[in-house]
């Protein structure tokens, strides 16, 4: 998470699609809390579920003895969720384009493009074990 946030809430939640009711109800209170706009739940809601998904699909690799932890940073103006798994990482500057021809019809590979298009940056650290997803408030 970038420079300038304060951690405002946390959760860790075992490697388990289960868990995401959990992941929901603490976006519900966080987007309550800092008085995000309406129109932008939506796609917090799912940019955000989208990292935990793949946080425990791909990252964890569904072994439910690893984690998933979310922090929830909050500035003036914009807030962020932090995503963090204890995979292996991947290489995520090397994504193919999910809308290019020879993918369109690929089941898999569009999340990151997803996350991309709702949030106002996503960034990567940690050989991509943890991804920041930033949102205005406004």
């Amino acid at each position: 998470m970038k420079e300038g946030y304060t951690v405002v809430d946390s959760l860790s939640i075992p490697s388990d699609f289960d868990s995401i009711g959990r992941v929901e109800v603490l976006i519900d209170e966080v987007c309550e809390k800092l008085s995000v706009k309406e129109d932008y739940y939506g796609n917090v809601l799912i940019a955000v579920t989208e990292a935990v998904n793949n946080a425990i699909q791909h990252g964890n690799e569904m072994n439910g003895d690893l984690k998933v932890d979310l922090f929830v940073g909050d500035k003036e103006t914009d807030f962020c969720f932090s995503v963090k798994d204890y995979g292996k990482g991947f290489d995520y500057k090397g994504l193919p384009d999910p809308t290019a021809p020879e993918n369109v019809e690929k089941e898999n590979g569009r999340g990151i493009f997803l996350m991309r298009s709702l949030a106002e940056a996503v960034e990567f650290e940690d050989k991509g074990r943890n991804v920041n997803i930033y949102f205005s408030k406004k």
